[in-house]
């Protein structure tokens, strides 16, 4: 993919960048919200993670991207055709890159089905929309928040739900949407309504990079793609391989990965400390930092993961007070995770002591036994 920056030579914004491939192991977090000034890298990042996701199979001409194992996802259309008998013949290619502008309407987002060709041959013909495309790929929306709040609303409950169904006249279509989602904004320009706003699963709020070395290295990738993209690809090819590879094998991994009641009531423990509304982040943190250990290879969740999960998925959604400083909660999400984290490094040491001591009592003991032979 020359013509795409490579993901691995973005410069910087690491936790935009644990986000996005959080969200590609697994998809069902329930998205990422990037807040940022302009020219921070945000949009070059979700078109770049897109182009190392692995391909996928799918029904050559089923404009939903249907997935042709999964028959319980099939859309209206497969199953329509598989009724009559027809063999649909099996392909794939790339996980698509979607993007919706903000412009866009609701009809033009889901669909529409037409309504005169229903009533006068008695045939359903449906129009796919934007969430069509968008099935089992990424789908992008820069400025989001200038977006209108209903088509906001539409792709977020598509995303949580997994499936589009529209209705006229007594007719239906459902077909599979199920999508990585990924909204980008700049706070000068606005914000999202607090009803929305929690409804992005992961949020992260970057700058600009103020470190003057990182700036010179932004500068000189930034020529060097433009002087020869194929060239400049070729040279980070190895590494975006390598972390194709291992986003592909952790989503192999997530399902194994398993989590204690412990861990359970230190998500809650954290959220009624900082008494978060509702229960959506709570869940997000389990299913982030689930993500997060199978990215690490581990098939187990550590309180590590429940850090990197909290990280990503509270400052959004912080109770705020009329006249409460915001700098205040962010510095108290701060050093509650920081207590997490002095636990957790506690803990290992603790659990690598034990193991030490258990390891030295074991050779006493056979070197007794040595002694007594």
């Amino acid at each position: 993919m020359p013509s795409i920056f490579p993901f691995t030579a973005i410069v910087g914004q690491d936790r935009m960048k644990t986000a996005l491939v959080l969200n590609a192991i697994n998809p069902k977090i329930g998205g990422v919200l990037i807040r940022g000034e302009r020219g921070t890298a945000k949009s070059t990042a979700a078109r770049a993670l897109a182009a190392l996701l692995p391909e996928i199979d799918v029904f050559v001409d089923s404009p939903f991207n249907d997935d042709p194992h999964a028959p319980e996802t099939w859309s209206d259309w497969v199953k329509e055709h598989k009724s009559r008998g027809e063999e649909l013949r099996v392909s794939s290619h790339r996980i698509r890159f979607v993007d919706l502008p903000v412009s866009a309407t609701e009809d033009r987002v889901v669909g529409t089905l037409d309504i005169e060709q229903a009533i006068k041959k008695g045939e359903r013909h449906f129009e796919p929309g934007v969430l069509a495309a968008a099935n089992r790929g990424l789908l992008y929306v820069d400025e989001v928040n200038l977006l209108d709040d209903h088509v906001v609303d539409l792709l977020l409950d598509s995303a949580a739900m997994g499936i589009n169904v529209v209705e006229r006249e007594g007719i239906s279509f459902a077909h599979p949407a199920r999508f990585m989602f990924v909204g980008t904004m700049n706070p000068e320009e606005g914000d999202l309504r607090p009803q929305l706003l929690d409804r992005f699963a992961l949020c992260v709020d970057i700058s600009s990079i103020a470190d003057s070395t990182q700036r010179m290295e932004i500068l000189e990738r930034t020529l060097n793609f433009e002087r020869d993209a194929e060239a400049f690809y070729q040279e980070w090819a190895p590494k975006e391989q390598v972390l194709a590879n291992k986003i592909t094998h952790a989503r192999q991994l997530l399902p194994q990965v398993v989590y204690t009641r412990r861990d359970l009531f230190t998500i809650a423990e954290l959220m009624a400390d900082l008494q978060v509304d509702g229960h959506r982040g709570d869940i997000v943190i389990l299913k982030t930092a689930l993500a997060h250990a199978a990215f690490n290879e581990r098939t187990k969740v550590t309180r590590l993961d429940i850090l990197v999960g909290a990280e990503l998925a509270l400052p959004h959604r912080l109770k705020r007070q009329p006249f409460q400083d915001t700098t205040v909660q962010f510095q108290e999400l701060a050093e509650r995770l920081e207590e997490i984290r002095q636990e957790a490094i506690q803990q290992e040491t603790q659990q690598m002591q034990q193991q030490t001591s258990a390891g030295d009592a074991a050779s006493s003991l056979e070197e007794k036994k040595t002694a007594l032979r």
